[in-house]
């Protein structure tokens, strides 16, 4: 198991006080944010203590912590706030493309940014059409002079509404071929118009918009990397934002344990409390293995992705199907062990519960995984 040095342990340390002293605390208040609502405060105090800066390198403003420290912390985030979490992961897979594939003008331009908290950035990649076959992206660019002309449209894009940057993918047609392209174009923009918020099961104080692409004109210079990259630099962002949900579906499922543990001591039925019960004890037993197995499985791939191992995406993957599918059984299972009550919002389960229901289905679903997972073990046994 990863040993997390001096630094990284006050790094993880400050995350949790932060936690305890001002995210649990309003947890619920932020569940009840509007769809177009956005917790600007606590962003704000993210950037005064560095948490919007700890994945970026130095040399771009921010602390480079390893993937380990990384996705500790966001699992703790969202032990207290899933919907808070999602504004700290999606600093990162909004900035991969740049990170990993941009220019130096590029990097320069949008990491130091961000890492400040003085803007943050979007990842637009799927579409109406375009969910789990990315093949699918109808969004187009076509070449006019020295500019790109970009015109479709882009759902389910977190922190749409309240990004300045945004990194495009878009269909280049090129000596009659489609290359999907990616490229960075900044709120404000003629032609790039910001649609609707979605009202959305769970994720609440996350804003989740549309956007639309009208005569979007950008120059050369905005395309990430080279016309044709944009399989490999979605995917790139992908195998780390699979981490990143692993990690915030084990802070679910961990809240999950907790909750359901607490109650379950004090709740007295036939004379004692249900936690004597054996039937309670093996739901709770069942929670605390599987975050066993999801921290081991973070650990393993942070470490991949941190070595740029040519096995990551299997593990990527592996690890965000476990960990999504423990985050709803175990949610499932905390609503189920505080019976009526963990039925009412009164207690947090019904919003774990609720919370919880989309990991097996954003990053590319479960059932995409499965699949990238049984072609690379076919591959192993050519």
């Amino acid at each position: 198991m990863y040993q997390f040095n001096e630094e990284e342990q006050m790094i993880i340390s400050m995350v949790d006080n932060i936690c305890k002293d001002i995210i649990e605390p309003r947890a619920a208040e932020i569940d009840l944010m509007a769809p177009d609502e956005f917790p600007w405060d606590i962003h704000k105090l993210f950037a005064e203590q560095g948490i919007t800066a700890l994945a970026f390198p130095e040399e771009y403003g921010g602390f480079g912590v390893s993937t380990h420290c990384w996705t500790r912390c966001l699992e703790r985030i969202a032990q207290a706030s899933a919907g808070v979490s999602m504004m700290v992961a999606n600093i990162s897979l909004g900035t991969l493309p740049v990170l990993q594939f941009g220019s130096e003008e590029q990097k320069q331009k949008v990491l130091p940014e961000v890492a400040a908290g003085e803007a943050q950035a979007a990842f637009g990649l799927t579409e109406p059409n375009a969910g789990s076959d990315i093949n699918g992206i109808a969004t187009t660019a076509v070449k006019k002079g020295d500019n790109y002309v970009i015109n479709g449209n882009k759902i389910f894009i977190t922190s749409g509404s309240v990004s300045k940057y945004f990194v495009i993918f878009a269909k280049v047609i090129e000596d009659g071929e489609r290359k999907l392209t990616a490229f960075l174009a900044e709120k404000g923009t003629p032609g790039l118009v910001i649609g609707r918020d979605e009202e959305k099961l769970g994720l609440h104080g996350s804003v989740t918009t549309q956007l639309f692409f009208e005569n979007l004109e950008l120059p050369e210079s905005a395309i990430i990397g080279k016309v044709g990259d944009g399989f490999k630099i979605a995917f790139g962002a992908l195998n780390k934002g699979r981490l990143n949900n692993a990690a915030q579906a084990t802070g679910i499922a961990q809240a999950s344990l907790a909750a359901a543990a607490s109650y379950a001591k004090t709740r007295v039925q036939f004379g004692k409390p249900i936690s004597d019960f054996q039937a309670i004890q093996f739901m709770l037993a069942d929670m605390e293995i599987g975050i066993q197995i999801a921290r081991l499985m973070i650990d393993h791939s942070s470490t991949l992705y941190d070595t740029q191992s040519p096995d990551l995406m299997k593990y990527a993957s592996a690890t965000k199907v476990h960990c999504a599918e423990l985050a709803c059984k175990a949610s499932g299972d905390a609503v189920q062990i505080l019976g009526g009550y963990g039925y009412c919002k009164e207690y947090p389960v019904e919003r774990y519960f609720r919370d919880s229901k989309i990991f097996p289905i954003f990053e590319g679903s479960n059932q995409i995984q499965r699949m990238i997972i049984a072609r690379a073990v076919l591959k192993e046994y050519d």
